[in-house]
């Protein structure tokens, strides 16, 4: 066990550190502290001795240096039964330090602010904080080091159980605590100096060494079969976002399957201004519409295809209001829905649900989320392939309209919208829409002209008029004709294919509108 006599305390976060050093004042440890952090403890009426005290030598250069000295180092670092060491602690007037509480400047926090200066973002990289948790780190036998204020409690409970002592296996773990603090303190510096080199922020390049760091949030019942082990993570540069800062309202605890479907959700309505609903499953829409209002939207996507609505994952891109509510409520079963936010009365009506998750995240319509820069990753056996979000959206202005028969403006609108729900849908997909409504979705298949079938199969007799929308290029002409025996009247892809002219062709002769975006969404 380690005994603590003497305490060194330095930290920018000070909450709960008033009953922390009142506890150690009590258990007789004296305290060493720098600045602000002694003022505080002083203003407790605990004695306090200041640091420059210890080392007989002042703060210099506007605080920067005030902890970098041998006998703070030497004091943290001396292997207590190392004979020469002890001869040297002695030799030099070295006070053995038996305990560390830093936490660091609030890099992090700093640069949050997109005011914030990167000269202020300099000030805010720590480095006596650090150097002081690492040095106790590494003589964790000897040293408590502490870089969490929520360690207090568990601290003063084995020192009242031990005698003023702390168990070695604490100071263990809480030394592997410092070191993956540290390494993440040093990795969003680097990352912020990176973003500042002119090269790489006008190429958006990927960076030659990629660090991941990512916090528990809950162990889950299982993964996506009962025989998987699971757990739920977020991003600590993204942990605002999304459905890892969502808030459950209501509901049993989210499975694995239910995040993955959640955050499918939600990532389609983000990519419509006007009322949007999404509803998924096995992290494919089933039906997508926007309307004037959310009530209308879920009642035209659930009409896609309500057979396989049973048991879906709903996302919604406005507040939900007591009308989307009923019509929520009325359907068979729903697993889960998201929504930036619900009205007091929808609130209580789906709460009504027993089964039923409720999931709120921030209104992310008044957001602006262009500079976040977001990656996306796919795990392979010994790897990982990166690469940015598909972002990309085609509007008017972008396509090119390859037939003679042009389409209409309202055609025009309606594959548009198809276009971009074709982006969330699995490869190869393809879309029929009415209007802004989704009316049959073909997805994942092997092929593209089965695709196509299983789209005009679930549409059923409201093909006629429709229009169809490919997440990449038609490799032959079978997916026309198919479509043209159906009644699609307009086709939007990107084109691309060797056979593209006779796809062309294929169109010309059935009297069917084709416009090509020249953009592909493949999504695996």
């Amino acid at each position: 066990m380690v005994k603590i006599k003497k305490a060194l305390i330095s930290v920018s976060d000070k909450s709960g550190l008033d009953k922390f050093v009142r506890f150690l004042h009590e258990y007789g440890v004296e305290i060493i502290s720098t600045g602000g952090t002694a003022k505080f403890i002083r203003d407790l009426g605990v004695p306090v001795r200041l640091v420059s005290e210890l080392t007989e030598s002042d703060e210099m250069l506007n605080g920067r240096v005030k902890t970098l000295h041998p006998k703070i180092h030497g004091a943290l670092l001396a292997l207590r039964d190392n004979k020469e060491h002890c001869e040297q602690v002695e030799k030099f007037g070295i006070e053995l330090i038996d305990m560390v509480i830093v936490n660091l400047y609030p890099f992090e926090k700093t640069i949050a602010d997109p005011k914030a200066s990167m000269d202020e973002a300099i000030e805010n990289i720590d480095i006596g904080g650090p150097s002081m948790l690492r040095s106790g780190a590494k003589n964790a036998k000897s040293v408590v080091v502490i870089c969490n204020p929520e360690r207090y409690e568990q601290i003063m409970n084995e020192m009242k159980k031990n005698g003023g002592a702390v168990n070695k296996s604490t100071c263990l773990e809480l030394a592997a605590q410092v070191f993956e603090l540290t390494n993440a303190y040093d990795k969003s510096i680097a990352d912020y100096l990176r973003m500042k080199k002119p090269q790489e922020r006008l190429n958006n390049t990927l960076p030659q060494k990629l660090t991941l760091e990512f916090e528990k949030v809950q162990t889950l019942r299982y993964g996506e079969n009962p025989h998987q082990q699971a757990a739920f993570y977020k991003e600590k540069k993204c942990a605002s976002l999304g459905i890892a800062a969502a808030r459950q309202l209501h509901g049993k605890e989210l499975s694995f399957n239910n995040i993955l479907d959640l955050d499918a959700a939600l990532n389609i309505v983000k990519d419509f201004r006007m009322p949007a609903v999404s509803i998924i499953k096995h992290n494919n829409p089933c039906g997508i519409a926007i309307a004037e209002n959310v009530s209308q939207a879920y009642k035209d996507a659930l009409a896609c295809d309500p057979l396989s609505a049973f048991g879906s994952i709903v996302g919604v891109n406005r507040k939900v209001d007591q009308a989307a509510a009923e019509a929520v409520f009325s359907a068979d079963f729903v697993e889960c829905i998201i929504a930036p936010g619900f009205s007091p009365q929808a609130l209580n009506m789906l709460r009504k649900k027993k089964n039923l998750r409720i999931m709120e995240v921030d209104d992310f319509t008044k957001t602006d989320f262009s500079d976040i820069g977001e990656l996306d990753y796919k795990r392979i056996t010994g790897g990982l392939l990166v690469e940015d979000k598909d972002k990309m959206s085609v509007y008017n202005e972008k396509v090119r309209v390859v037939t003679s028969k042009k389409p209409t403006e309202e055609q025009m609108r309606s594959l548009l919208f198809a276009q971009i729900v074709a982006k969330h849908v699995k490869s190869n997909a393809i879309v029929l829409a009415q209007g802004t409504k989704t009316v049959g979705i073909g997805a994942g298949q092997m092929s593209r002209v089965d695709s196509v079938i299983i789209a005009i199969r679930k549409a059923q007799n409201r093909t006629q008029g429709a229009v169809m929308a490919s997440d990449a290029f038609f490799p032959q002409a079978d997916s026309i004709q198919i479509a043209a025996k159906a009644g699609i009247c307009a086709i939007i892809q990107p084109g691309g294919s060797i056979r593209d002219e006779e796809v062309l062709q294929a169109a010309e002769k059935a009297g069917i509108s084709m416009v090509m975006t020249g953009v592909r969404h493949f999504k695996h």
